[in-house]
């Protein structure tokens, strides 16, 4: 005969309770809903390692965010390759708006591509950051409010351009612009500025973004005996045409914009051709910015073996913008594109962020660099500054 006890029935029930704390302690902790956020830019060809350092700036936001136990959500990062063409640009940034799993991006190093995705993107509602392009237009060309970008303009670059080149005791300058908008934007402001501070434009000559030889524009721009020629294009047209004016004895001076502020510009050219360009961008070197140490120890820590580059703060700073949005509001694209618009005074590794009624970040302190022993130095941090070393003088 079985006897039953009220002890043994206490003991099943001890026993039933310390599976369930057993089986509810091995449970895993419910998952975190996913969200999806895009990122654009040249992962290939001739500004590629620009678009690299962009992608792996953005991707180590979102990384960052990842590993934060405090985040609402868990991202992952979709990465497309806009190749600098416009066309291909237009196909991707379609891709990327029409998936309504991606709750927003930040796109675009090249300034050609970005103008033609604009209005894609606000036909999508798709809230899109940009972290490199610089032509006006893409903000203020439109009145889209999907379109923010933390980065300044080509305005502010070239009037900073003007008035040094001019301190420093030019007069008389070349112009060469490649003929996309980009190319063809950069000289229309640099022009405007130059005039206005008293130098003189003796030449103009717009060149393919893909040509390969320079003689025929090199030879007439030595005949006009320039102190600067002043090149408005990306890395990849400049390499070739400073090795070119140095094969044809050409002794002005080099500047470009923030398109040869690369790596590779100095690679492609090598260390002593490279001596002494000059180029104007956006921000301030890494070691200056705002938790500049924090970004390249976390860059390095995560294992990323091409440079950040020159914007690749910026592509950190958009992504973290839209992650902390999302954070705060939601997945939701209609919800985010107002939030994201009203920023302002937004902490970032590069300084505050502020965006006009246009989406322009109002924060656009431009600095001045020189290629000084295989490096670009900022301008007042290098012995081209302090004597130490000149420029090419004026003819």
């Amino acid at each position: 005969m079985i006897r039953h006890t009220t002890g043994g029935k206490n003991w099943v029930r001890r026993w039933a309770a310390a599976c369930l704390l057993v089986a509810l302690a091995a449970f895993p902790a419910m998952a975190k809903q996913k969200v999806a956020v895009g990122y654009i830019g040249p992962l290939t060809g001739g500004v590629s390692a620009n678009g690299l350092g962009g992608r792996n700036s953005a991707e180590l936001a979102v990384k960052l965010r990842n590993e934060d136990p405090s985040a609402k959500y868990e991202y992952d990062f979709v990465a497309l390759d806009d190749e600098c063409k416009p066309n291909i640009g237009v196909q991707v940034a379609t891709k990327l708006a029409a998936d309504r799993k991606i709750a927003g991006a930040v796109a675009h190093y090249c300034s050609a591509v970005a103008l033609s995705a604009v209005e894609i993107y606000h036909r999508f509602n798709l809230p899109v950051i940009v972290w490199g392009a610089v032509h006006p237009d893409i903000t203020y060309g439109h009145d889209f409010k999907e379109i923010t970008r933390v980065n300044g303009t080509m305005i502010n670059q070239n009037e900073t351009a003007a008035k040094f080149m001019r301190s420093r005791g030019y007069k008389t300058f070349a112009i060469i612009h490649d003929t996309t908008d980009y190319g063809k934007s950069h000289k229309e402001y640099f022009n405007k500025f130059i005039t206005e501070n008293g130098g003189k434009v003796l030449g103009v000559f717009g060149v393919t973004a893909d040509q390969q030889d320079f003689n025929a524009e090199l030879t007439k721009i030595k005949s006009l005996a320039p102190d600067v020629i002043y090149f408005g294009g990306l890395t990849p047209l400049g390499v070739r045409i400073r090795s070119q004016m140095e094969k044809l004895g050409i002794p002005a001076q080099f500047e470009g914009t923030s398109g040869i502020k690369s790596d590779a510009f100095i690679e492609g050219l090598g260390k002593e051709l490279a001596e002494g360009s000059l180029s104007f961008i956006e921000g301030m070197p890494l070691e200056k910015l705002p938790r500049g140490a924090f970004f390249s120890a976390a860059y390095d820590n995560h294992g990323y073996t091409q440079p950040p580059e020159a914007y690749g703060p910026f592509a950190f700073a958009a992504m973290s913008l839209l992650l902390d949005n999302i954070e705060k509001l939601g997945p939701t694209r209609a919800k985010l594109i107002p939030a994201i618009r009203a920023t302002k005074d937004a902490d970032s590794i590069v300084g505050p962020i502020s965006f006009d009624d246009h989406g322009q970040n109002t924060v656009a302190a431009i600095s001045k660099y020189v290629v000084q022993d295989g490096k670009w130095v900022l301008w007042e941090d290098s012995e081209y500054a302090s004597g130490k070393r000149s420029l090419k003088k004026p003819q």
